[in-house]
């Protein structure tokens, strides 16, 4: 069974954790000083708004942090080739 076959299955169940947890209110409540602060307003439209920032500021450090498994699986991947090839 190839690599990739068994990666399929693993990568739907961390998809579909990931939607979950990023789409529960749970997860919409940051630190605990953030949520009794915003708990005591009664403005809807902040709190939505204080939200939505802390999803925007979550961007470029994820991008950062997948950009670096990137390059990394694409360096290992060339590295193997090379090894193949040298082994024939």
């Amino acid at each position: 069974m190839k690599a990739g076959m068994k990666l399929k299955p693993i990568m739907l169940v961390l998809v579909t954790f990931v939607f979950l947890a990023a789409f529960s209110t749970t997860a919409l409540g940051q630190c605990s000083m953030c949520r009794s602060a915003l708990a005591g307003s009664g403005n809807a439209f902040f709190i939505r708004n204080f939200n939505i920032g802390v999803l925007v500021l979550l961007i470029p450090p994820v991008t950062l942090f997948c950009s670096i498994f990137v390059v990394l699986k694409r360096y290992k991947k060339s590295d193997d080739e090379e090894q193949g090839d040298q082994e024939s």
